[in-house]
């Protein structure tokens, strides 16, 4: 892979990113990832997998990104500690459902301690399974007051044991 000049490929980096391009040429040491609003729309990228980002601390994405992917996977990130997605993110449409068989999997973060979702990202789906995040304080999905739903066609799964010493 070619390096882009404008991403830092050392560990404990942190690194925005709005093309296609930039994305493809991420290092797997980064430690805070932020996405630009209205990126990474591009028909071709159908999965978001970010289980080789093992550094990873926090990750924003911003507002209308990532359209076209049917599946995101934040599995096995030991470090990762946030989550904050904008609005209508991962959505086909702003207003429209399309009820299709997309997926959000969380699991295995244990130091994970807050995840934001912004209104009507992930409209479109229908699984969102959080699993194993033991340290997790808070879960915000939606932050208006206008109702935009966010994961209106999928069941909530949230499976984690905490068990503490004393």
């Amino acid at each position: 892979m070619a390096n882009h000049p404008n991403l830092i490929q050392k560990p404990n980096t942190v690194v925005t990113v709005s093309t296609l391009t930039q994305w493809n040429t991420l290092g797997s040491g980064i430690t805070e990832l932020t996405v630009s609003n209205n990126s990474l729309n591009d028909a071709s990228l159908t999965v978001l997998d970010l289980t080789r980002f093992r550094r990873l601390k926090k990750i924003v994405i911003g507002d209308e990104c990532f359209m076209y992917v049917e599946e995101v996977k934040l599995i096995g990130l030991s470090e990762l500690e946030s989550v904050e997605i904008g609005n209508y993110s991962y959505s086909l449409t702003e207003h429209a459902f399309n009820y299709s068989n997309r997926h959000f999997y969380l699991k295995n973060c244990p130091s994970l301690r807050e995840l934001r979702i912004g209104d009507h990202s992930f409209s479109d789906y229908s699984v969102c399974a959080i699993e194993n995040v033991d340290a997790l304080e808070r879960i915000v999905i939606g932050d208006s007051s206008e109702r935009l739903p966010s994961f209106s066609s999928a069941s909530l799964e949230l499976k984690s044991i905490l068990i503490q010493n004393e």
